[in-house]
């Protein structure tokens, strides 16, 4: 049992009404037509930057996730607005495309505490633990099920929130509005960049034409570093892909766009094993000119968003001394990649 004096996330921020978390998830449970009598044990979950994240036990073994984000009054980026409703949208669209991921119980949009209440997927996040002699095997796994998730289209380009407006027509459109998004966030926090926010939004745009070449609208999940990969070990011994959680930042854009974080801070052309089962699976991974401008447009764009929450997050000084020396370098050579391929499809 939870400690007595736990409260929902952030709901004590701004003058909020503090929940104690054991009645909370009760409540929760019978909201979503679920005994609350049955809730056995509630237990916080770590990994999470933003919401708030705790698995709920029930007598009879059957665990659910339920996430809660913080307070209005929590400072945020632009785009992290009405995150659930996003993640809510990928899940039911993983479900579509028969993709490992949690299952949306009940999406609380109109309470006085919004949450989302899911089905918990087995395994741990993919850790150091995983040798080399399994690693290929998974990545190609991986790949498969990444490629079914692009097959599943949606209504328009962007972030189904709203938070950055409605859906756009065309992906130009919508990426233009994610990229002045995050720079306006890097200007109104004072984000430490290793260039001007000038500078980066007229780089950015050299790059803009290639995006024209995207016209379908497909599922991207847009987070799946490691973290987000659940690994499930089976009775036999093998390990298998246990779910694609965490989905909150998805957006229907360019399947590509989803190669940045699958290879974070690194290069997916050289994950070989996770390629080769994206293309068994139909997917298109081609890496001509366009495609690179458009690669390194996406990996500028998290590594903004990876630069800029830190002031939003206030992280210490440790993490801001990784993100200054890991992260900062590689929006430089995404910026100066965009310039040079740029000069190529211009000459």
């Amino acid at each position: 049992m939870p400690d007595a004096d736990r409260t929902v996330a952030g709901q004590g921020e701004g003058g909020g009404t503090l929940v104690d978390s054991w009645e909370w998830a009760r409540r929760v449970l019978e909201g979503a037509g679920l005994d609350p009598g049955r809730l056995a044990a509630l237990r916080p979950l770590s990994g999470g930057t933003y919401n708030t994240v705790e698995e709920l036990l029930l007598t009879d073994g059957t665990r659910f996730v339920l996430k809660v984000p913080p307070a209005s009054t929590v400072p945020g980026l632009r785009y992290e607005r009405e995150l659930l409703v996003s993640e809510a949208e990928f899940y039911r669209a993983a479900a579509v495309a028969e993709v490992a991921a949690p299952h949306v119980v009940a999406l609380g949009e109109d309470t006085a505490v919004p949450h989302l209440l899911m089905t918990a997927c087995p395994g741990e996040p993919w850790d150091g633990s995983v040798t080399d002699a399994e690693r290929a095997p998974l990545r190609r796994e991986l790949g498969r099920q990444v490629a079914r998730l692009h097959t599943v289209t949606g209504p328009g380009f962007g972030y189904p929130s709203g938070a950055l407006g409605p859906l756009a027509p065309d992906w130009r459109t919508a990426f233009t509005a994610m990229i002045e998004a995050i720079l306006d966030d890097a200007r109104d926090y004072g984000a430490r960049l290793p260039r001007s926010v000038d500078q980066v939004a007229s780089t950015l745009r050299a790059g803009f034409p290639a995006l024209d070449e995207v016209t379908v609208p497909a599922l991207v999940h847009f987070d799946l570093w490691d973290g987000n990969i659940l690994l499930d070990r089976r009775a036999d011994g093998e390990l298998r892909i246990g779910g694609l959680i965490d989905g909150e930042r998805m957006l229907w854009g360019d399947p590509l766009a989803d190669f940045v974080s699958l290879a974070l801070l690194g290069d997916i052309k050289k994950d070989e094993a996770f390629l080769a089962g994206y293309r068994e699976e139909g997917g298109r991974a081609e890496f001509d000119v366009p495609a690179r401008v458009r690669l390194a447009l996406y990996r500028a764009y998290l590594y903004l968003i990876m630069l800029t929450e830190t002031v939003p997050r206030a992280v210490d000084d440790e993490r801001e001394r990784w993100v200054q020396s890991a992260v900062a370098p590689e929006l430089v050579a995404a910026l100066d990649e965009i310039e040079a391929l740029a000069r190529v499809a211009g000459a």
